[in-house]
């Protein structure tokens, strides 16, 4: 029997281990159930964005996630809080994203009698390193995941790794989300700029794992021969995260001058649309959010052959693969990019666009998670 409530009475919770990440990738699901009267409450690290989170309508709670850490003592308080909260706010339904919001906010629902749902943003270090903390992460996550009403993937590849190493004791209860969606008219297409510089960017979180030393290396070998081609980086630094990449470090790279560091920007079109190229050579991904937003604005890219990116590019057709973890082939994948006529990546920029609106649109996402409401509160967003 499902509960008596209506949608200005509904409360919905999103958890995540930044509150960026919530800003960020979801603000289109966000505004949808503000419009419709939900009550929705964040729970997240506090940062600079919560203060954006709250303009939009939202409820903002700071949670402690020790997401660098393997120190049990945190994790528990970091279960504890969430108990309490949900204890608290009573929500009709959470969404879980990202892996210690997935599995302590799991078991903490569970235990506070709330339905929730894990959202699996990406694999991350689990499934890219073979350490023990790894293998731990996936013991915790077969005893998590019994717990949610569903489990969303973002990729197939992800679904059959879970699949596969017997991680979801309800396979049945596992989804294919296709990646979180972007805002067509948002990221409008934008032609190509027509300059004498060629400007290739890497947006994202500076973490090892999206290769940036990768793009770094590949930068060295190619400035000499195409001193008009410019390599920047464009997102935060010294992150909470085991990958993270310092400001030193960053700093070390634009005194050799082999990179321009952007800084972070809260609005990444305006860098999407200066760029020639958008370039992100990661190790694994969800669907990676960067990569369909560059697509959408007409930008013809370079990525690894890896999950979550090859969701987005089809080599050849709307940009170029390389091999992960190869400078060298990244340099080569740019080298082609950077030989290639005007026309022929414009050409690659419309393909990309229209891959994209077929396949990404956020407004498809949007209402699977309105499906879900229905499903579990018989409440119609």
């Amino acid at each position: 029997m499902k509960p008596n409530v209506s949608s200005v009475s509904l409360r919905i919770t999103l958890v995540c281990n930044t509150a960026w990440a919530i800003y960020t990738y979801r603000q289109g699901l966000i505004r949808e159930l503000v419009a419709r009267g939900v009550e929705v409450t964040v729970l997240a690290p506090r940062d600079r964005t919560f203060e954006l989170l709250s303009g939009m309508g939202c409820r903002c709670i700071d949670l402690p996630v020790a997401s660098k850490g393997t120190n049990p003592r945190d994790d528990l308080r970091t279960l504890w809080a969430l108990y309490r909260h949900y204890r608290t706010i009573r929500p009709h339904i959470v969404f879980h994203y990202t892996i210690k919001p997935n599995i302590y906010g799991s078991i903490a629902a569970r235990l506070a009698g709330v339905d929730s749902v894990a959202v699996t943003t990406g694999l991350g270090y689990v499934f890219i390193q073979q350490s023990r903390a790894a293998q731990v992460a996936k013991k915790l996550y077969r005893f998590a995941f019994r717990f949610p009403r569903e489990v969303w993937f973002l990729n197939r590849d992800d679904q059959a790794a879970f699949v596969d190493q017997k991680l979801l004791a309800h396979p049945e209860r596992a989804r294919l989300l296709h990646g979180e969606g972007v805002d067509l008219e948002q990221f409008a297409f934008t032609p190509l700029p027509d300059k004498a510089q060629f400007d290739f960017v890497l947006i994202g979180r500076l973490l090892w794992d999206k290769g940036v030393g990768e793009y770094v290396e590949a930068a060295r070998r190619l400035r000499a021969r195409y001193p008009h081609a410019r390599f920047r980086l464009l997102g935060p630094v010294g992150v909470d995260n085991p990958s993270a990449i310092t400001r030193e470090e960053v700093a070390a790279w634009e005194q050799e001058g082999v990179i321009e560091y952007l800084g972070e920007a809260h609005d990444v079109r305006p860098f999407i649309a200066a760029a020639d190229c958008v370039v992100l050579p990661s190790y694994r991904e969800g669907v990676p959010r960067t990569l369909m937003e560059a697509s959408a604005m007409g930008r013809p890219i370079v990525a690894t052959d890896v999950p979550g990116c090859r969701e987005v590019v089809a080599d050849g057709v709307n940009g170029l693969l390389c091999e992960v973890r190869n400078a060298e082939s990244l340099a080569a994948r740019l080298a082609q990019m950077l030989e290639m006529s005007g026309e022929a990546r414009r050409a690659m920029g419309e393909r990309g666009r229209q891959k994209v609106a077929a396949e990404f649109d956020e407004k498809v996402v949007v209402e699977k998670y309105k499906d879900l409401v229905r499903n579990l509160t018989g409440v119609s967003l």
